[in-house]
């Protein structure tokens, strides 16, 4: 069985192309069970996944399970929908829940303290002197969440015009990061997990900690994300790799979204 999701999900790809080119070789594993369920009870990790009355293992042989009977739900129903073969490349809340449960909470000190990092050189903090039009974009976008973040966390932070580094305050890099999770329950890992996956897609912890607080909505924080992307593509016109590259990626991001939505 350890072979078997090793197989799976480790080592996946994270760019489509590849993903696709992989899915068209006969090296997915075929659907080696009939049904995926949820325990009935919560054992230390959580709700457990079950395939065929089977604890599901991570690549790790840790227990894949989840700390709401709802995330539990929504990974059984993943790897329910999977057809004649299993493929990670659709289960990106299954991805996620390995990553957490196997990479996440053993260390979660240098997890939190990669999303802190980011702080330091937000996306939100530097913007464009021209033209008017991104400016605005801008602003509209990322305007209110530097205000969240001065109104709810008693962070104030400083902005720039351009890409060259301008030093935070130190007091408010340090109330901004009171919000990152520091538990060393599960359920905190997850919190951790999911933050650290948005934090990444989007370049921005702050984006990722007004998500979490139910200050964005998933959308909202995508498009917040992409602000100077999408004006690109509005000026030059479509690119569908990108778009493709994006696609697969804000899958990543809903899974982080449902987490941070479910443990709320």
């Amino acid at each position: 069985m350890r072979d078997i999701f090793e197989e799976i999900f480790e080592n996946q790809p994270l760019d489509p192309e590849e993903s696709a080119r992989r899915s068209m070789r006969p090296n997915l594993r075929a659907r080696f069970y009939k049904e995926a369920q949820v325990g009935e009870t919560a054992g230390e990790g959580g709700f457990p996944v079950l395939l065929d009355g089977k604890p599901v293992r991570t690549p790790a042989r840790r227990h894949l399970a989840a700390p709401e009977r709802v995330l539990a739900q929504a990974l059984a129903a993943e790897w329910d929908a999977q057809q004649d073969r299993v493929d990670p490349a659709v289960m990106p809340l299954t991805r996620l829940a390995n990553s957490i449960v196997d990479g996440v909470a053993p260390a979660l000190g240098p997890v939190a303290a990669e999303i802190e990092q980011y702080l330091g050189t937000d996306l939100v903090f530097y913007r464009a002197a021209e033209p008017a039009g991104l400016v605005a974009s801008q602003r509209q976008h990322w305007d209110p969440v530097v205000e969240w973040a001065r109104d709810a966390l008693g962070a104030r932070f400083v902005l720039a015009e351009g890409v060259m580094h301008v030093p935070q305050p130190a007091a408010a890099i340090v109330a901004a990061a009171a919000a990152i999770p520091k538990g060393a329950s599960m359920r905190e890992a997850w919190r951790l997990g999911a933050l650290n996956v948005v934090t990444t897609l989007t370049g921005s912890s702050l984006l990722a900690l007004a998500l979490a607080a139910g200050r964005l909505t998933t959308d909202e924080a995508w498009a917040a994300a992409h602000v100077d992307e999408d004006w690109n593509m509005a000026f030059w016109g479509r690119d569908e790799v990108i778009l493709a590259r994006r696609a697969y990626r804000f899958a990543e991001m809903q899974a982080a979204a449902a987490v941070l939505d479910a443990l709320r």
